[in-house]
């Protein structure tokens, strides 16, 4: 019965260790200057409050959506939207902290892209193998297309 005992508990402490084992050997930086620089809303006429164009024939406008804090390090998208479509999703802010990060990003922030664009809405599929960067991704679009007042 002992033996058992021990052999559960270890067990245990070992499945404890392997799911606190934390995979980044850095942790998140938030030193990128678009975290800094960029505040959510519309670009070119932050005081208002409304989505404003800048200066183009069709009512284009260009808004940043907020910084979203994830597991591994911020995520911020700008959102271009022209004739009431998302006509592009620039990425401002994504975790950088280490190469695996940059592997995983160079992978899903295209995909994400194409998503939003084929979706017309923050309403994505995702990527497998980049849950966290997915949730900050569609948070901080979300945020955009509100600030935009942009509905699919």
């Amino acid at each position: 019965m002992r033996r058992i005992t021990m052999a559960v508990m270890g067990t245990i402490a070992a499945v404890v260790l392997m799911l606190s084992y934390r995979t980044s050997l850095s942790g998140p930086r938030t030193t990128t200057s678009a975290v800094t620089g960029a505040a959510p809303g519309v670009v070119g006429d932050p005081g208002t409050g409304t989505a404003t164009g800048q200066g183009q024939g069709d009512g284009a406008v260009t808004v940043n959506g907020s910084v979203a804090q994830t597991r591994w390090g911020p995520v911020q998208v700008q959102v271009k939207i022209a004739s009431g479509r998302i006509t592009d999703v620039v990425v401002l802010a994504k975790p950088d902290g280490n190469h695996r990060d940059e592997e995983i990003n160079d992978r899903a922030l295209p995909q994400l892209r194409a998503q939003v664009i084929a979706a017309q809405s923050a309403r994505i599929d995702g990527v497998s193998g980049a849950t966290v960067t997915t949730d900050g991704y569609v948070e901080s679009l979300q945020a955009a297309l509100d600030a935009a007042h942009f509905s699919a």
